[in-house]
């Protein structure tokens, strides 16, 4: 078994979703002890950005590319195959301004590769059938009822902008994670401990046997 872990906060130490991705790699190699682990960290080492020079690649034949266009294709051929090893993706997802770090968008814009995420001929994903774990954190609150209620984009974004390739996430997502630091928030702070406990027991029961699950 092989486990694809992909942080994306900018972060560090201070950041929830790479706590708590970590917690999720501990449980897997608990449940696969001789499983092996690839690291991704899109917040360090965050993917270039399609551009003019090289992005056309995908709508480019390989044989007429130019040097720019060679060198994002291949970059593109390694995160395509990053996750075409691994049984299962975890994904660490803060919210930015609203919506998905753009270190994410740049990872899936790579994945979009027709003849290896896609079949150009008829559309077909060719990356599902493995299990992909999105951890998502909020700053704030924008459940049903809330003032900003549909204000993140980035949880329903995900799912259309990998839908060509076939990976479909299950999100767990933990709210209001600004709470213990922000005065204003502090009143929220009982709520973002409950939404932070509810997250780490469903991660700790992610890859338990049900009859074991607690």
């Amino acid at each position: 078994m092989h486990l694809l872990h992909i942080d994306s906060s900018i972060r560090g130490d201070w950041s929830v979703s790479r706590r708590l991705t970590a917690r999720a790699v501990a449980t897997w190699r608990a449940a696969h002890p001789d499983g092996t682990v690839t690291y991704r960290d899109l917040g360090a080492e965050p993917l270039p950005h399609l551009d003019a020079a090289g992005g056309l690649a995908r709508m480019t034949p390989p044989d007429q590319h130019t040097p720019a266009q060679r060198d994002s294709w291949e970059l593109s051929e390694r995160v395509v195959r990053e996750v075409q090893q691994a049984d299962v993706v975890l994904l660490g997802l803060p919210l930015y301004n609203y919506g998905a770090p753009s270190s994410v968008k740049a990872w899936v814009d790579h994945l979009i590769v027709p003849g290896l995420a896609y079949d150009p001929v008829t559309q077909k994903g060719l990356l599902g059938g493995r299990e992909f774990v999105v951890l998502a954190t909020r700053g704030g609150g924008y459940g049903e009822g809330t003032p900003r209620n549909g204000w993140d984009h980035a949880e329903p974004w995900l799912p259309h902008g990998l839908s060509q390739t076939g990976l479909e996430p299950r999100f767990i997502a933990t709210e209001l994670t600004l709470a213990p630091a922000v005065p204003a928030m502090a009143e929220l702070i009982p709520l973002h401990e409950a939404s932070l406990a509810a997250t780490e027991k469903e991660i700790d029961n992610l890859w338990l046997p049900a009859s074991t699950q607690r």
